[in-house]
């Protein structure tokens, strides 16, 4: 299983269930990476898409404790076991998580590639992503030439998870 984030120099994504930054490469390399995949959200991720609405030609799977919770085109588990149950049915290199902040943790260590967006920016934020480049068992194993995007310096990162 693969993550894909965009986090800031603070390791921060999200301020307010919004992302911290719009960057068109960065959304073209998502949208390039997860199309004809299956993508892992948390129900806030799900709601800050526009409309509300799953993304389009990717499996998607939201996760939340609410058990009336029902979206269409999206397939709605409750708990880290149903999810797991529902997961089988794909290629693990096929499965993206893409947030948010307690889907990430609860799921980290169950992936063994992350994509990561690094913006070299600190910005103000109420939701983070662990710091990968603190974790012993994850190492970056790739990483772009610097990119701009006006004046925001960013880098595509690709980490892979160490087997123990």
């Amino acid at each position: 299983m693969n993550l894909i984030v965009a986090v800031d120099k603070n390791w921060a994504i999200g301020k307010d269930n919004k992302l911290l930054v719009s960057i068109p490469d960065d959304m073209k390399f998502f949208r390039e990476t997860t199309t004809g995949k299956v993508v892992v959200m948390g129900r806030k991720t799900l709601e800050s898409f526009p409309g509300g609405r799953p993304l389009k030609n990717r499996v998607n799977i939201v996760l939340t404790r609410d058990p009336q919770y029902t979206v269409k085109d999206a397939i709605v588990v409750h708990s880290k076991e149903e999810l797991q149950q529902e997961l089988k049915k794909y290629q693990s290199d096929d499965i993206f998580v893409i947030g948010g902040e307690s889907i990430y943790r609860m799921l980290l260590d169950d992936c063994k590639h992350a994509l990561v967006t690094y913006v070299d920016y600190a910005y103000d934020a109420d939701t983070f992503f662990p710091n990968l480049d603190e974790k012993p068992e994850w190492k970056m194993v790739e990483e772009s030439e610097e990119q701009t995007y006006y004046d925001i310096e960013f880098y595509f990162r690709a980490y892979t998870r160490q087997e123990k």
